[in-house]
């Protein structure tokens, strides 16, 4: 079986080292070239054909994702963004994935033996999943505004739940973008650390129809509104009938995320019943799967991505094998698959 071929690059000798360390220990991968800056990298595209790429965010000569935006318009590859976990970086590991990048992997804080361990696994993961990946082309430059749509006659009695994981900040938006403003209320939990939740949430506010909070511990759950998960935290539901709530929890992770989709859909399950219409979008994994199963043994409508639109066919095509859903649609009809679903009568 053909090895994974990567170039890595990063302006930093250090993380190019490190990079390469990490990738070789897997017998699956060979890191085939290393660059400096985005100039020397295309030199290498052209000469090496890699089946991915890491690229870091922040370099000389261009910036990723100036390079990132000129890859994915000329010769559309898998992406690996090496991003800086902070606030700050978060707007722009989100543009990297609007214009294309399948998924990114934060550079360690710190250099302690545990940290340096996860960070390889989660390198590893990312690289093989991208190599089998469903490249986008590239997006606009700049990101779609919230539009206005017409009402869709919602019955805004239900609770929509989303999930997702690689692929999902796009996923996400582009079907919250088919959804008008008084639509029902809507949970979302995307695999996402805390430094990059919140400014996901704030993205998909300005872009989006409906109004979207970053969840916070006894929010109301209104119609209109869509609660994304803090990266730290799971997203639970509080209360009954009309008078729900976010509740937060800091237990521990589930299928290795916190977020986790599983634990959502669980508990939509337990307080919401057969009003609940689950999703589950295009992720790396099976998380979310058996929650979606038992949404639909609970008389809930369950739906997931189709693997042609997903970028990675993990959680969804996991689903698929349970039998927990009721349906299988390509990202562009999921929008209206939920206003049918979710129609009066």
């Amino acid at each position: 079986m053909a090895k994974i071929r990567v170039l890595v690059v990063d302006d930093q000798a250090l993380v190019r080292r490190m990079v390469t360390a990490i990738l070789e220990q897997d017998p699956e991968i060979e890191v085939v070239g290393l660059a400096a800056d985005p100039l020397e990298a295309r030199t290498l595209i052209k000469r090496l054909n890699p089946d991915v790429v890491t690229l870091d965010v922040e370099m000389p000569k261009m910036d990723g994702i100036t390079f990132l935006k000129n890859l994915m318009r000329l010769r559309p590859m898998p992406v690996v963004m090496i991003s800086t976990l902070t606030q700050k970086g978060a707007p722009t590991t989100l543009e990297a994935l609007e214009v294309g990048a399948v998924d990114y992997v934060a550079k360690p804080s710190n250099q302690s033996p545990g940290q340096i361990e996860a960070y390889g696994e989660e390198i590893i993961s990312k690289v093989k999943a991208a190599a089998s990946a469903r490249v986008s082309i590239a997006r606009a430059d700049t990101p779609t505004p919230r539009v206005a749509l017409e009402s869709q006659r919602w019955d805004t009695r239900r609770l929509i739940a989303i999930g997702a994981s690689t692929g999902g900040t796009e996923a996400i938006r582009n079907l919250l973008q088919g959804i008008s403003a008084d639509c029902p209320p809507i949970v979302i939990s995307q695999h996402i650390p805390l430094e990059f939740s919140e400014s996901f949430a704030n993205r998909l506010d300005r872009q989006c129809p409906m109004k979207v909070y970053h969840a916070e511990d006894g929010m109301p759950i209104k119609p209109g509104c869509a609660y994304v998960a803090p990266g730290s935290h799971h997203l639970l539901i509080s209360g009954r009938g009309d008078a729900l709530t976010c509740k937060l929890s800091d237990s521990e992770p589930v299928n290795r995320h916190r977020p986790s989709v599983d634990v959502m859909f669980d508990s939509v399950a337990e307080k919401v019943g057969d009003r609940a219409i689950g999703v589950l979008l295009t992720g790396m994994g099976a998380d979310g799967a058996r929650g979606l199963l038992k949404l639909k043994e609970n008389g809930s409508m369950t739906y997931a991505q189709d693997r042609d639109s997903s970028v990675v066919w993990g959680m969804p095509g996991a689903a698929v094998s349970l039998g927990a859903t009721d349906g299988v649609f390509p990202l562009d009809h999921m929008a209206d698959v939920l206003v049918k679903a979710a129609s009066k009568k």
